[in-house]
């Protein structure tokens, strides 16, 4: 054996000293030269008011930075495959490592995407049931309901040598079912909402939205194609006129010399409506759509979306539509028993996927659940899956509010989650606002002091000890705790639901009393939202905000999705006698330089393309000529260039007294918004930030229910409080506040609790508790009360 000598250990490699992420002079966003030294392989948290520039931080620098470096190290050609990133505005940016970014963003809503698909879980599962299924009907694309069956057969002419024309035939096995197309669910078509059949198409039957007479690909395509009489009522069609009407193929016709496809009315409907996610599109066409289209369970594959075959083979008594159907812990538990040893890799692999599921709070899905129908914290934690059991180390992990949509007893196994991550190694960065994750932090980096142009500054670095003693907003709000109170609303009615079986609710029977500000609360997963949003009846009197993400282009503001920027220039018109038109940056009155962008975007190909400030407008986005049209002493540009607070002011008195935009102002402050400046685009607000717009635009409403999807989210411990406020507001202006809510501080100033579990999926589902709050702290069979308790100091 080598002998060893006691030497003295050497002195630290040099390797060893580069243990900070140095970041000096950023300026993205509202960020004002911000400089920040942050440790590796160590949690930081970064906390601050919605808007302080926490974000523009962490992800449009830090982790923006990292991925377009690594972008760069691909080849040209791969790179034109990827989105292009622009360098973040910083002077210096040291010590990186490979960020992994995992954000709220909703995952897609495309009618074929499941959790399991967007997990890997169903391409392991559709090999496993390939190789032990029995019956076997084929590779595992038979046990795909994306995959349709293709059958072919022709002559083929070969080149090589001799010409040589064969016959061959082609035969792919697919799972999908036929009838519903992989969707598993069927579409009815409501005839009498697409035209009046006591009119002819001259006289313009067609009642369908974007339809004019006018119309060269729709109206007149009909009328002037030869296969129909469009001078005679509907209801006066031969059958014939009528199958060509409504059921006829694809087929070329010419009208006034142009080629077209004339098809019938079915198909045409079915491929220009129905095959569009309807959550994007526009209000009105939504509301054609659920009014001419009901979606019924397909009946051929009973809503699984795979074919007789597919279903028909089976691991014992299990086939992959009842594996996918099961909760994820009872998938994990069935999986685990299964015993085979030339698929040993395959099962490994799958336990390890299933039970991170379960790990992270998410046993309670199916592998079969539509995957835009998970919340924004769901959805997260989904991405987070592929993470958990990764090998990587000195990697830098970058996470968007990880707690949201999770209980008081699923943020613990949250925090135990981030602390593994950490110490394999790793550099784990957290935008938070929650203290019991706050308070696992080895670093803390607090921005502020304010939002928007009032924050971009750091207020505090150092240790959750040093933020308590700090006097930044959120060391003086660390501590804060809700009391119960006193006195409760008494209802002025109640809003029955009766056998509500929605997801993996029991026969529910609840009474949600009205006038009063109701939360209903429980676990992840206990049928909070199947009882609200899948059992209140919408009708005109439900107002539902829910955290579905806002559409909208880098062209769209708060002023225009707020609709405040109509009365705006409606008055600008009215004061200088020339169109409201002139005054919007997407119609007439736009910089012919950058098509009113205000910037001009230079794509330069697979490298991250340039935006310039347009040297004509200045970023003003308007032409000079309405420029000089002024209201009360201020351009266009101008007023679109204040805060809410500034325009609230403007609007509410003087020469620009404009009362409309001057309501709805006031509603945007109203949920906290006063700092964002009017022509903001919304591709820069926070997930937070883009809710609360939300609620501003439907606080106009005149619905007397409101419900919330849980408004906390991406809230300051600080703007909780104003929050409450304005939610006491609307309880005492007459209408009701029903609140999903996970945050104890909304729960202890609730009128009445309603506790679902008392576990998640086939768990929960039932009512464990519904009383007031001090009844809840009281009775502490829950563990929503048993947290709750903790929380107040009872």
């Amino acid at each position: 054996m080598a002998t060893r000598t006691n030497r003295r250990s050497p002195a630290p490699h040099v390797s060893d000293s580069h243990d900070l992420i140095r970041v000096h002079g950023a300026r993205v966003n509202n960020l004002k030269d911000v400089s920040v030294e942050i440790p590796k392989r160590r949690l930081t948290v970064f906390t601050g008011v919605s808007g302080s520039g926490k974000s523009s931080l962490v992800f449009s620098t830090i982790a923006a930075e990292s991925q377009r470096m690594i972008n760069e190290t691909y080849s040209a050609f791969v790179q034109g495959f990827m989105p292009t990133l622009a360098r973040p505005e910083v002077d210096v940016l040291e010590g990186l490592t490979t960020a992994i970014i995992v954000d709220q963003q909703r995952l897609g809503a495309d009618p074929r995407s499941t959790v399991g698909t967007v997990t890997d879980a169903n391409a392991m599962l559709r090999i496993l049931f390939s190789r032990l299924g029995d019956p076997h009907i084929g590779p595992p694309g038979a046990y795909a309901f994306n995959v349709p069956s293709v059958r072919a057969s022709g002559a083929i002419t070969v080149e090589r040598g001799n010409k040589k024309t064969v016959k061959a035939t082609f035969n792919r096995t697919g799972g999908m079912c036929g009838r519903c197309e992989g969707r598993g669910s069927v579409s009815d078509i409501d005839l009498t909402q697409l035209y009046d059949d006591s009119k002819s198409i001259s006289e313009g039957a067609f009642t369908i939205p974007g339809w004019k007479s006018d119309s060269f690909w729709t109206v007149r395509l009909y009328a002037e194609s030869g296969f129909l009489d469009p001078d005679k009522p509907i209801s006066r069609f031969t059958k014939k006129e009528m199958r060509d009407f409504l059921h006829h193929e694809p087929v070329k016709v010419k009208v006034e010399g142009v080629n077209l496809t004339y098809e019938g009315l079915i198909p045409k409907i079915q491929k220009s409506f129905l095959s569009k996610d309807k959550d994007a599109m526009q209000p009105h066409i939504r509301a054609f759509v659920e009014r001419a289209v009901t979606f019924t369970t397909c009946p051929e594959c009973d809503g699984t979306r795979l074919s007789e075959e597919a279903r028909s083979s089976k691991i014992g008594r299990i086939s992959i539509a009842d594996a996918c159907a099961m909760q994820i812990s009872d998938l994990a538990e069935w999986v685990g028993g299964l015993d085979e040893p030339s698929v040993a890799p395959l099962l490994t692999a799958l336990r390890q996927t299933l039970d991170s599921f379960v790990e992270i709070g998410l046993g309670y899905l199916a592998l079969d659940r539509p995957s835009g129908t998970l919340s924004g914290g769901e959805a997260q934690r989904v991405k987070m899956i592929r993470h958990l059991g990764s090998s990587l180390t000195d990697v830098t992990y970058v996470f968007d509010e990880p707690t949201i949509g999770l209980h008081p007893h699923d943020i613990q196994r949250m925090n135990d989650l981030l602390l593994r991550l950490r110490d394999k190694g790793n550099t784990v960065l957290v935008v938070e606002h929650k203290p019991e994750t706050i308070a696992i932090a080895d670093h803390v980096v607090d921005l502020g002091p304010g939002a928007g142009t009032a924050g971009g500054t750091v207020c505090f670095e150092g240790t959750v000890e040093g933020l308590r003693a700090a006097g930044t907003i959120t060391g003086r709000h660390f501590d804060d705790r809700a009391t119960l109170k006193e006195t409760v609303r008494k209802p002025t009615g109640t809003l029955e639901i009766r056998g509500a079986t929605a997801h993996n609710l029991r026969n529910v029977d609840v009474d949600v009393p009205l006038g009063v500000l109701t939360v209903v609360t429980g676990v992840a997963g206990s049928g909070k939202s199947s009882l609200v949003h899948g059992s209140i009846p919408a009708g005109e009197d439900v107002v539902f905000v829910d955290q579905g993400a806002i559409k909208g282009s880098r062209r769209s503001n708060p002023a225009t999705y707020t609709g405040l920027l109509d009365p705006i220039r409606k008055a600008f018109a009215k004061a200088n006698g020339v169109k409201p038109a002139l005054f919007s940056a997407n119609s007439e009155g736009a910089c012919p330089t950058c098509n009113g962008a205000g910037v001009v975007y230079t794509d330069l190909g697979m490298m991250a393309g340039v935006s310039t400030t347009c040297d004509d407008c200045e970023g003003k986005r308007f032409q000079p000529a309405v420029l000089e049209f002024l209201l009360g002493g201020r351009d266009i540009s101008e007023v679109l260039a204040m805060s809410v607070t500034e325009a609230q002011e403007f609007f509410g008195a003087g020469e620009a007294a404009t009362p409309a935009a001057h309501r709805a102002l006031g509603r945007l402050a109203d949920v906290g918004l006063g700092y964002l400046s009017l022509g903001q685009p919304l591709t820069t607000l926070s997930g937070g930030e883009r809710q609360r717009l939300k609620l501003a635009t439907h606080m106009a409403d005149r619905g007397g229910v409101y419900v919330l999807d849980e408004p906390t989210a991406g809230l300051h411990l600080a703007d909780v409080e104003q929050l409450l406020g304005l939610l006491d507001r609307l309880v005492d202006s007459g209408k009701s506040v029903i609140v999903v809510e996970h945050h104890q501080a909304v729960m202890a100033h609730a009128d009445w609790i309603i506790d679902l579990g008392p576990g998640a999926g086939h768990d929960g589902g039932t009512i464990v508790f519904e009383g007031a709050p001090a009844d809840l702290v009281a009775d502490r069979s829950t563990l929503t009360a048993q947290h709750l308790a903790a929380y107040v100091g009872a």
